[in-house]
């Protein structure tokens, strides 16, 4: 009895966490691939405060994890998800493709990244610096020589 608690206060949880819509593009998007807070700003044209906020509830959930990178954090889906949310997760990525918010994330994010990974992309202009235009007109520069 104990344990079908336990699963159900997880459950829960995951619910919680999966009524929000920003919270769900997030998770879209981090579907696709590791993220920083500024590549999921500059999709969903949110404010980093409001991505943050999120990604912390997603991040106390147990629905992302966060691992730093110099002065940057950057946000995955877990590598070993429980059952419960990899079973949500297969939902969700089938609304992507009825969904038209998911489908321009998803194109938005594509365009900001190119061909590259987020590590190419740190690796060449950096990201969230002194000056988030030097670093997207830098990643459209880079977009622009393929």
């Amino acid at each position: 009895m104990f344990t079908a608690y336990i699963e159900a206060v997880k459950l829960i949880s995951i619910y919680k966490c999966l009524c929000d819509e920003t919270r769900l593009r997030i998770l879209n998007l981090l579907s696709v691939s590791p993220l920083c807070v500024c590549h999921i700003q500059e999709v969903l044209a949110k404010s980093q405060v409001i991505v943050s906020q999120h990604l912390a509830y997603l991040r106390d959930h147990g629905m992302v994890d966060s691992q730093r990178h110099q002065n940057w954090m950057f946000y995955s889906i877990p590598a070993s998800p429980s059952q419960e949310l990899e079973k949500n997760l297969k939902c969700l990525q089938d609304c992507v493709t009825t969904e038209p918010v998911f489908l321009k994330d998803r194109e938005k994010l594509k365009k900001l990244l190119g061909n590259r990974t987020v590590q190419t992309l740190l690796d060449e202009v950096g990201c969230c610096g002194p000056s988030k235009k030097k670093t997207r007109s830098a990643v459209q520069k880079i977009n622009q020589k393929k």
